[in-house]
């Protein structure tokens, strides 16, 4: 930040100069504003003057500057204002009146009026916002260490000035749940999927109806995990979109498929740190945020920045925690993390009763309920965190993405794909991701799990030769499943059969038909005009197709001409 000077040419009113002359027992009669700077920061910077002011002030004030010291002399004004209080602005008239050395309305106002501390603007992740801060030069100068925290439990903040909180280790916890990699299966899964559709999207996202067709396809299947598949797909350039079409980048997808296990967690999660386009914040339950307005500024990437490195800092590094203290750390040490110069008040968010939660007072609701969303969404999907009741532990990947420790490298396993006679294909989670994605492209799909069931047959052929995969990729593919064994001879006839293209193709369709008990009957009907024109081509002497959407309409008529109606489900 800025030194004493600085700070009093920059951040300091001129009304303020012949109270901090006063405090610091310095003249600047007959001075101008530029003339007086100079000689109240000599004052200021000297350390027997520097020691007395900081001798007589309170505890309370004491804890104050030993709060800012801890943060490296500087903290958002809305988190300081919030523990200490505001501070007056006031002129030379109100200084005089108000007299806000001797009766200051507040921890900081007392503090500023000694000129201990000041406010100035700065930039940071979140949007500019304003600071206090004490000057560099003067930090320096004042015997902070010299404080006594034996008074100061009922009036500092709830953690001890000065001190970063930490959340403790838990020692029991209960119904534990593993992270796992299957994020890596699932999106392995939709690239396929959208290889194979090329869906359109509907605003940012997958439409709901290609959301719930693939969500019986994914080893977790929920609406919200496909949502935030597509965007960190996106985000970890593994999806292009084009047009409001999506599909897999080429390269990139092929790239990331063929990598070991480890590294496609790893891109995933860094697609996700990154991602502007998954806004956490819109997926917790209960939060309903209105477009418009301030949020549509909203940097998803560096709340999430943020609260990893808070993470990083406050909870043990093996050991389970509590998301409750978790959150309750990261409010007494940095709660204004996503809040763009610690505002809270711009925002519209709605909760499930449609009330707008607004003000510090709702940062739980909203702050908090993210907090918890981060651990038990994303990390836990991305597998970098196993969860339990109100507890969380960080994996081994996850701690490699705080950087607590390098990226796991672990060697995947070997596995091969079992192909059956009748054509069907069975692929483990084993399997490298870039082989159960080509075979999603030339066969029906069965279903998800451990294995991966997927059926060859003329329908996923035809699919295949839509996206140019001929008989003789299919064919090579097979062979290189089983290795030495011989291939079925079905899946050889199925193959051949398509190799110059189908031989022959037939319809099928849904008919109503008409069934009389007597040829004589259906002539009958036949030579009526009135019912004649309710009827297609006649299958037989005693079947007859009804035309589409008649049915109802001949049966009355065939009740109007004395003849009984018996309809076979």
């Amino acid at each position: 930040m800025r030194n004493l000077q600085q700070s009093l040419k920059e951040d300091a009113d001129a009304g303020l100069l012949p109270t901090l002359a006063k405090v610091w027992r310095v003249s600047i009669t007959g001075l101008d504003v530029p003339a007086s700077i100079p000689v109240i920061s000599a004052a200021m910077l000297d350390a027997a003057k520097a020691e007395a002011v900081w001798d007589a002030l309170s505890d309370e004030q004491h804890g104050a500057m030993q709060m800012l010291a801890g943060s490296g002399n500087k903290m958002a004004k809305a988190m300081f204002t919030r523990v200490f209080g505001d501070i007056r602005k006031l002129g030379a008239a109100q200084i005089e009146r108000e007299n806000p050395l001797a009766n200051p309305t507040s921890i900081a106002e007392g503090l500023y009026y000694r000129g201990l501390i000041a406010e100035a603007f700065e930039q940071a992740d979140t949007g500019p916002r304003v600071v206090v801060y004490v000057p560099d030069d003067l930090a320096q100068i004042l015997p902070m260490r010299k404080t006594s925290y034996s008074n100061l439990k009922d009036a500092a903040p709830a953690q001890t000035v000065g001190e970063i909180p930490t959340v403790e280790a838990l020692e029991d916890v209960q119904d534990i749940q593993q992270a796992d990699t299957s994020v890596v299966d699932d999106m392995t899964t939709l690239l396929a999927y959208l290889q194979l559709n090329g869906p359109l999207l509907d605003g940012d996202n997958l439409a709901v109806g290609d959301r719930t067709a693939i969500q019986g396809f994914l080893l977790k299947p929920s609406d919200e995990r496909v949502m935030f598949l597509f965007s960190v797909g996106v985000s970890a350039d593994l999806i292009d979109v084009q047009a409001g079409k999506a599909s897999p980048k080429r390269a990139e997808a092929r790239r990331w498929l063929s990598a070991s296990r480890a590294t496609q967690v790893q891109n995933l999660a860094e697609g996700w740190r990154g991602s502007i386009l998954y806004r956490d914040l819109w997926h917790v339950i209960g939060l309903h945020p209105d477009p418009g307005g301030e949020l549509d500024e909203y940097d998803a990437a560096v709340a999430r920045g943020n609260v990893l490195e808070l993470m990083g800092n406050l909870v043990p590094k093996q050991e389970w925690w509590s998301l409750d203290s978790f959150i309750w750390a990261v409010k007494e040490s940095d709660p204004d993390f996503q809040r763009p110069g610690g505002d809270y008040d711009s925002w519209y968010i709605r909760n499930d009763e449609d009330e707008y939660l607004k003000g510090f007072e709702s940062w739980d609701a909203v702050e908090g309920a993210l907090l918890e969303f981060y651990a038990t969404g994303p990390m836990h999907w991305l597998g970098l965190a196993d969860l339990g009741e109100d507890a969380a532990r960080l994996t081994a990947y996850g701690r490699a993405f705080l950087g607590q420790v390098p990226w796991p490298t672990p060697a995947d396993p070997e596995d091969k794909i079992t192909v059956k006679d009748d054509g069907t294909l069975m692929i483990s989670r084993k399997m490298a991701r870039v082989d159960r994605f080509q075979a999603a492209r030339f066969t029906t799909w069965v279903s998800a799990g451990d294995p991966y069931v997927y059926k060859l047959d003329a329908a996923g052929i035809q699919r295949a030769a839509e996206q140019g995969i001929n008989t003789g990729h299919i064919a090579s593919f097979i062979s290189r499943a089983l290795g030495d064994a011989p291939v079925p001879p079905l899946i050889t006839q199925l193959l051949e059969n398509w190799r110059s293209g189908p031989a022959a193709s037939v319809s099928m369709e849904k008919l109503m038909v008409l069934r009389t008990t007597a040829p004589e009957t259906l002539d009958q009907i036949l030579d009526a005009p009135a019912l004649r024109r309710y009827l297609g081509a006649r299958l037989g002497p005693m079947a007859v197709i009804v035309r589409g959407g008649q049915w109802d309409a001949l049966r009355g008529a065939l009740g109007e001409q004395g003849i009984q109606v018996e309809v076979m489900e």
